[in-house]
């Protein structure tokens, strides 16, 4: 099997590199990035591109149908990849994760590929109130960054041909990594346990979030680079994650405050109702997936990022201002003139 792998050198992108590459050791792994976050390393010993066969670098916009000649499987991470980047580099993120997407999608179908596998997100149904949301539910994106992915769901499920096309609507992403992200919820939790010995809820602690371990998002894309047709359809959108892991951020924080002793939690029991709340229906990706189900735990994640951040001797109080939030490392590249606002490298 030959696999490649495009935007595998982000936070998400190292777990599946190593995931599928011990899931298939006999595989050929490319890997494709503008390395944007290529020196965002976290307690690594060696870099995660040691398991690929060869590393390309270009921009998935500018991506030439060529390069997806010869390939079983592709699989899609490139993203501007949450909201506060999304709505900061809008018509970027439209162009990378929507645009790209879905012109990838379609260079791949005509080189012969079998299966296309996209990274979406459960964000696409945006404030879900009234209990878990089933993939045939109603979808209300919110942000530019959730907006982008319906809007590559959509345009895939049009291409023809013979090609098997997965999007994955991932539950919001946790646990450790070898570029290691902490503008996540429970990311962050455990960094301000570690390093301030106080998480602070801004809301109430009620609103649901579903998560999912970073290493079973691996095992979700190792099972859809071999989907076949007849497991759910040529075309499948499909909620990825566990209901066991439909988390409310209260119960989030004090896991975390019972995992790293003397912790304090404080949560504003007064602040109005947070809308951003939703839990997700996974019953489907049960039904089709058996043998890919997510085996990480909320106790496991919550120890992965405390042992990985402990090998990193991590203790910054002022971690959100810090290269470990993905937006402060895009505007570095631009307030030193590597980036353009469009989110290109500038030459000189």
């Amino acid at each position: 099997m030959k696999i490649l792998i495009i935007g595998n050198m982000g936070y998400v992108g190292a777990a599946v590199v190593r995931g599928l590459a011990q899931a298939h050791p006999s595989a050929t792994l490319h890997g494709y990035d503008n390395g944007y976050f290529a020196h965002c390393l976290t307690g690594a010993n060696y870099l995660p591109e040691r398991y690929l066969a060869c590393q390309f670098f270009g921009d998935v916009r500018s991506l030439s149908p060529e390069r997806l000649e010869g390939y079983d499987a592709v699989v899609q991470l490139a993203a501007v990849s949450n909201d506060p980047m999304g709505s900061r580099f809008a018509a970027a993120t439209a162009e990378i994760n929507q645009h790209a997407t879905v012109a990838t999608a379609q260079a791949a179908a005509k080189a012969g590929v079998s299966n296309y596998v996209f990274a979406s997100s459960c964000s696409v149904y945006g404030v879900a109130l009234g209990g878990p949301r089933c993939e045939t539910d109603e979808i209300a994106p919110l942000t530019d960054y959730a907006k982008s992915k319906i809007g590559a769901e959509e345009a895939l499920a049009g291409i023809e041909g013979d090609m098997v096309i997965t999007s994955l609507r991932f539950a919001t992403a946790c646990g450790m990594s070898d570029r290691l992200r902490l503008d996540l919820v429970l990311n962050d939790f455990v960094a301000c346990a570690l390093s301030q010995k106080q998480i602070t809820v801004l809301s109430d602690g009620s609103p649901w979030r579903p998560l999912i371990d970073v290493s079973d998002m691996a095992r979700a894309i190792d099972w859809a680079i071999q989907r076949k047709a007849s497991n759910g359809g040529r075309i499948l959108r499909v909620n990825t994650g566990s209901n066991a892991r439909n988390h409310q951020v209260r119960d989030l924080a004090h896991a975390v405050a019972d995992a790293v002793p003397g912790t304090t939690v404080s949560i504003n029991t007064d602040a109005p109702v947070d809308s951003r709340s939703y839990q997700v229906n996974f019953d489907l990706y049960a039904s089709l997936a058996p043998d890919h189900q997510p085996q990480m735990t909320l106790a496991d994640s919550i120890h992965g990022l405390i042992d990985g951040l402990k090998r990193m001797n991590f203790a910054d109080k002022e971690f959100r201002a810090s290269p470990l939030m993905r937006l402060h490392v895009l505007q570095r590249h631009i307030e030193e003139g590597r980036l353009s606002e469009s989110l290109h490298w500038q030459t000189h």
